[in-house]
C-alpha cells in the first residue's frame, strides 16, 4: 500500500457546511475540493452515510475523498438526517425520506459554482444501498454510481433475514448498533450550543429499528421498497457493482450485471466487507485508480477504456486449507462478457446414497459457520467443516479426475418431507481434500414454509414429500483433481438461522446438485493487471488503548448449553489529533442455545460508545436481548446516555412479535 501525498490538483478541505432541505432540516457535509474548483469546476462525488463524518469515520473518509479531490473531483461526505452533525431523526433504514433528502443533496451539489453539474455516488454497505436506490429515483444530475458490498434485495441479502429465517447472527446485533448510533450526540464544534437539545430530541424520538424488521417477517412491500431488483429498468445511471466472496453481499453483483439495462460492470474479489484497496483476504488492488477510470468516463466523458473490457471480472479462488482467518486467497482473475457466464455450463449431479434417509441435526449445528458479514478479523471465516459435517447429513461425490471450477449460483434440489409443520434446511457445499479436511465453498438456508416464495408462509404437511430448491450463494472456486465435493444438509444452522420452534426431522427422498462449471482454458487471455493500491493520507489518529477482538466458544456439559461470545473492540480508545476528539467503542455479543431445545436460543448484545473532547464528554450504553417462544419473538432493549458521569436519559423497550411461519 502506497500513501500518496502529491496529486495533479491541490486540495482544500471544508470540515463542515450545511445543506438545507425544503422542510428546514439541515444536513451536515464535509467537502474536499481542488483549490481552484471555483475557477475550473469539477464533477461531484457523494458518499451519503449515517456513520458520523466528523469523528467515527473521519480518518477512513480522508483516504479516498482527498484522493478523488486531488484527481479533479469535489468529494462530499454527508451525514444522513438524524445522525452525526445533521438535524432531524433517523427512523429506519432506507426510508423514502432518506431518498428524498438524497435527491435534494444531489441537486444542491450540481448547482454549486465549483461543480460542473455532473454527480456520482460512491459507497460501501449503507452507501452502496442508497447509491442504487437514488439511481432508481433518477435525479437528473446523477450520472454514475459505484456500489460496494450492498444489495439489490433488502429481504434476501441483508442483515435481517437469510432464506426466510431470522438472521440470528446479525439481526439483533445490527439493531443494537443502530440504537447506539442514533443515540449519539452531534459535535458542539460543528453545530454550536444547540447540540444538547438536538441530542435529547434524538434520545427521545429515535425508535428501536428492530420493531420494523421483526414486524415484517415475509418479503412484503416494506422490503420491496428500496430493493432495486423490483425494477432494474428504473436505473439509467452507469453502475459499477463491487463485492467480495467473503462478504455477505456478494450475490448482488451478478444479479445487477444481469438485470441492469444500462451501462454496468461487476467486480468480485476475495475480500470481506471492506474496500478492495486494503481488504482482507488479499490480494488488494488499486481500487481508487479503478474508480477514477469509471468517474472519468461517466462524469467527464473521457474514453478510459473501462467499457471496452468484459462486463464481469472475478477472483477465481484456489483451494486452501480451511482456517478461521485468511490473510490472502490464492487464485487468478477471470473475466466474462455477461452474466450468467456464457462459458459456464450447469452439471446436474445426483446425490449418492440410499433413500429415503432421515436426519435431525443438533441445535448447535452452525457453530462453525463464521461471520455472515466478516470484516477481515481473526475468527471471521468458517474453519474446517468436519465437525459440522458430522452434525449433518452428508453426500460425498466421487473424487474428481480433473480440476473443476465453479462460477455462479449452485443449487440443491431436494425431495424431502418433515415431521413438523415448520422447519428449515441448511445446505453447505464443501471441498474435501485427500487428508479429509473440509473447506466450505458456499451455502444456502431456506425456511421451508417459504419454499414457494418469501412472500408466502405455507406450513408443511408432516409426512408429505416436497420438491425444494435451495439456492446457494454465488461463488468462484477451483476444486483440484483428487478432491471430492460434499453436500451437507442440516435442520439447524445456529446462530445464522433462528431455530424452528420444534426440533424437526427431515426425510430426504433424493436430490441433485446443480453446479455451474466454468471450463478451465489454459490459453485464456489474462485480463490487464490492476494498479498497485494507494490512498491519500488518513487523518492522524493516536491509539490510547487498543481494542480487543475475540471470538470464544464454550460448552456446559451439565446443562448442554453452548455459547459463542464475540467481543469486538471496534478501534479501541483513540484520539483524532485534529481536533482532539477521543472515541471509544465496544460491542460484546453472546449467542446461547441448549442442545435439543430450540426455544432456548438467545442473543444478548452490549454496546458502549463514548465521545468527548476536553470538558465535553458523552457516552451511550445499550443492552439488547432476544429470545423466542413457540409463537412469538421477544426483544428487550435498554438505552442509557451520560454527559460526563451524569446519566441524562434512560429508556427501556419490551417488544413481542408473533412468529410468522418460522
Amino acid at each position: 500500500m502506497a500513501v500518496r501525498t502529491e496529486f495533479p490538483r491541490r486540495v482544500r478541505r471544508i470540515d463542515h457546511t450545511w445543506i438545507p432541505m425544503p422542510d428546514g432540516t439541515r444536513l451536515a457535509a464535509r467537502i474536499w475540493l481542488p483549490e481552484d474548483a471555483e475557477a475550473d469546476p469539477v464533477p461531484a462525488i457523494l458518499e451519503y452515510l449515517p456513520y458520523r463524518k466528523g469523528d467515527a469515520f473521519a480518518a477512513r473518509d480522508a483516504r479516498h475523498h482527498h484522493w478523488f479531490a486531488g484527481h479533479g473531483y469535489a468529494a462530499v461526505r454527508v451525514d444522513l438526517r438524524g445522525t452525526g452533525d445533521s438535524d432531524g431523526i433517523l427512523l429506519d433504514e432506507y426510508l423514502p425520506r432518506e431518498q428524498e433528502d438524497g435527491m435534494e443533496v444531489i441537486a444542491w451539489l450540481a448547482e454549486q459554482p465549483w461543480c460542473t453539474g455532473a454527480v456520482g455516488m460512491f459507497g460501501l454497505s449503507w452507501g452502496g444501498f442508497n447509491g442504487l436506490q437514488l439511481a432508481a429515483c433518477r435525479p437528473p444530475a446523477l450520472k454514475a454510481v459505484i456500489t460496494l458490498c450492498a444489495s439489490d434485495d433488502r429481504y434476501a441479502d441483508d442483515v435481517h433475514y437469510v432464506g426466510g429465517c431470522v438472521l440470528g447472527v446479525d439481526m439483533l446485533p445490527w439493531a443494537a448498533t443502530m440504537l447506539t448510533l442514533t443515540a449519539m450526540p452531534p459535535d458542539p464544534a460543528a453545530v454550536g450550543d444547540g447540540w444538547r437539545d438536538t441530542w435529547l430530541r434524538r434520545l427521545d424520538e429515535s425508535p428501536p429499528m428492530v420493531e420494523h424488521w421483526l414486524a415484517h417477517q415475509r418479503r412484503d412491500d416494506y422490503w420491496r421498497h428500496g430493493s432495486v431488483c423490483e425494477d432494474y429498468g428504473a436505473i439509467e445511471a452507469a453502475v459499477y457493482a463491487v463485492g467480495g466472496w467473503a462478504d455477505g453481499y456478494s450475490n448482488a453483483v451478478p444479479r445487477l450485471v444481469e438485470g441492469l439495462p444500462g451501462p454496468r460492470k461487476g467486480l468480485v474479489g476475495p475480500w470481506a466487507h471492506a474496500f478492495p484497496y486494503d481488504g482482507a483476504p488479499g490480494p488488494s488492488i488499486g481500487f481508487l485508480q479503478e474508480c477514477l477510470r469509471w468517474w472519468d468516463r461517466w462524469l467527464k466523458g473521457r474514453d478510459t477504456g473501462v467499457m471496452d473490457e468484459p462486463a464481469v471480472r472475478v477472483w477465481m479462488q484456489d483451494a486452501v486449507p480451511p482456517a478461521d482467518f485468511h490473510a490472502s486467497r490464492p487464485g487468478r482473475w477471470v473475466t466474462e462478457e455477461a452474466w450468467p457466464p456464457p462459458s459456464a455450463e450447469t452439471r446436474s449431479l445426483p446425490l449418492p446414497g440410499e433413500f429415503p434417509v432421515e436426519h435431525a441435526s443438533a441445535q448447535w449445528t452452525g457453530a462453525d459457520a463464521g461471520a455472515w458479514c466478516p470484516e477481515g478479523d481473526s475468527g471471521d471465516w468458517p474453519p474446517d467443516q468436519r465437525a459440522e459435517d458430522e452434525r449433518s447429513l452428508t453426500f460425498d461425490l466421487p473424487p474428481l479426475d480433473e480440476p473443476l471450477e465453479v462460477l455462479g449460483f449452485p443449487e440443491a434440489r431436494l425431495s424431502l418431507g418433515s415431521d413438523r409443520p415448520r422447519a428449515l434446511v441448511a445446505v453447505r457445499l464443501c471441498d474435501v481434500a485427500p487428508d479429509g479436511s473440509s473447506l466450505l465453498v458456499t451455502r444456502g438456508v431456506l425456511n421451508l414454509t417459504h419454499r414457494d416464495g418469501h412472500d408466502r408462509g405455507d406450513r408443511l404437511e408432516p409426512g408429505r414429500a416436497y420438491e425444494v430448491r435451495v439456492r446457494l450463494d454465488a461463488i468462484a472456486q477451483a476444486v483440484p483433481a483428487g478432491h471430492r465435493l460434499r453436500v451437507a444438509v442440516s435442520t439447524a444452522y445456529w446462530p445464522w438461522a433462528w431455530p424452528s420452534p420444534e426440533p424437526a426431522t427431515l426425510t430426504v427422498h433424493g436430490g441433485t446438485l446443480e453446479l455451474p462449471v466454468r471450463p478451465r482454458d489454459e490459453d485464456e487471455q489474462k485480463p490487464p493487471p490492476f494498479e498497485a493500491p494507494e490512498w491519500a493520507p488518513p487523518l492522524r489518529t493516536e491509539t490510547i488503548e487498543p481494542g480487543v477482538t475475540s471470538r470464544t466458544h464454550s460448552h456446559d456439559p451439565a446443562t448442554g448449553a453452548r455459547e459463542v461470545r464475540f467481543e469486538w473492540g471496534v478501534g479501541g480508545r483513540r484520539r483524532l489529533t485534529e481536533p482532539g476528539t477521543v472515541m471509544d467503542d465496544t460491542n460484546v455479543t453472546t449467542y446461547r442455545i441448549v442442545d435439543g431445545d430450540p426455544l432456548s436460543a438467545e442473543v444478548e448484545v452490549e454496546c458502549i460508545s463514548a465521545l468527548g473532547r476536553g470538558e465535553w464528554q458523552t457516552r451511550v450504553e445499550t443492552h439488547s436481548h432476544m429470545t423466542s417462544t413457540a409463537t412469538e419473538f421477544l426483544v428487550t432493549q435498554r438505552l442509557d446516555a451520560f454527559e460526563g458521569d451524569e446519566r441524562v436519559y434512560t429508556r427501556k423497550w419490551e417488544m413481542r412479535f408473533p412468529r410468522d411461519g418460522g
